[in-house]
């Protein structure tokens, strides 16, 4: 399978380097990427995480919240979403046969409208909790209205599948054996997961919001930027399972066995520019070719 990173709109949280760890000033907003993943296969194009759509772009105030608007400020910019990308790299939108979402979050299901005819694959607890809008938090980050093609989710039960290196796993597709699946990481939501693709002798994971900051995977001091680990703080459904989890990745990340393995975040721009060689500002290429892991 070939795989393509895409930046799906940038995220811009007042206090720059408190978040990302590099904007030359606190009083200038960062930079925080909505990582996805386009993965070309048999079976047609997979879709991991959407990112903004755009309907978010033509008219944000109808679909995100006023809280969200402010802190991060997403820098909306249609060429930037992930239909654009795809259309640029000669796609259209049917050719999307399946969205696998990591969770419900404004910032990974903004595309959702998107890919009407796509079937989208996410674990039933997420489902479930995020439809209920308990908090003024869930109602903030849960919006109802992206969620136009709801008669096209198809949910997994968070236990399935075989392992996959000591984590659970799901296996929501059929006919691609066991070259992608989603790994349930429960914490940043309770129906969080992260999604696996293997193409070739390698396996890419993508941990999305598991966690943030890709220091945060150090075997001997990890850390987290002062704004990313207030944001994980104040977004946590369930912060044992978080800490827990994060743990597990950090261990498979600094496993001498499993080095044919390579694990990134959703928001992290310097994880996003080591494995898509080129800035999060930039979209694909209409001939770029991919590569394969």
């Amino acid at each position: 399978m070939r795989v393509h990173h895409l930046n799906c709109i940038s995220s811009c949280p007042l206090g720059g380097k408190l978040f990302d760890g590099r904007t030359a000033s606190l009083l200038r907003r960062g930079e925080l990427t909505c990582h996805c993943l386009l993965v070309e296969s048999e079976g047609g194009l997979v879709l991991i995480d959407t990112g903004f759509g755009l309907r978010d772009v033509a008219d944000p105030s109808s679909r995100l919240s006023t809280f969200f608007l402010a802190m991060l400020k997403p820098d909306f910019r249609e060429e930037m979403t992930a239909l654009r990308q795809i259309e640029r790299m000669g796609f259209c939108a049917s050719d999307v046969r399946h969205i696998l979402l990591s969770h419900l979050d404004f910032d990974h299901a903004g595309g959702l409208d998107d890919f009407l005819n796509a079937t989208v694959h996410m674990l039933q607890i997420e489902r479930e909790y995020a439809a209920r809008q308990l908090t003024w938090l869930d109602r903030q980050r849960f919006r109802p209205q992206q969620w136009s093609t709801r008669a096209n989710w198809q949910v997994h039960a968070e236990r399935g599948g075989d392992t996959w290196y000591g984590f659970e796993r799901v296996l929501p597709l059929a006919g691609f054996s066991d070259d992608i699946a989603f790994i349930p990481l429960r914490g940043h939501t309770f129906g969080h997961a992260g999604v696996a693709v293997r193409a070739g002798k390698r396996w890419l994971l993508h941990a999305t919001d598991a966690y943030f900051y890709h220091t945060e995977m150090d075997g001997v001091r990890p850390h987290c930027t002062a704004g990313l680990a207030f944001y994980q703080w104040m977004m946590g459904k369930d912060g044992n399972a978080r800490r827990r989890n994060q743990g597990r990745l950090r261990a498979l990340c600094n496993d001498p066995s499993a080095r044919d393995i390579t694990v990134f975040s959703g928001h992290d721009p310097i994880d996003f520019e080591r494995l898509a060689r080129r800035s999060p500002g930039v979209p694909v290429e209409a001939l770029q070719a991919g590569y394969r892991l």
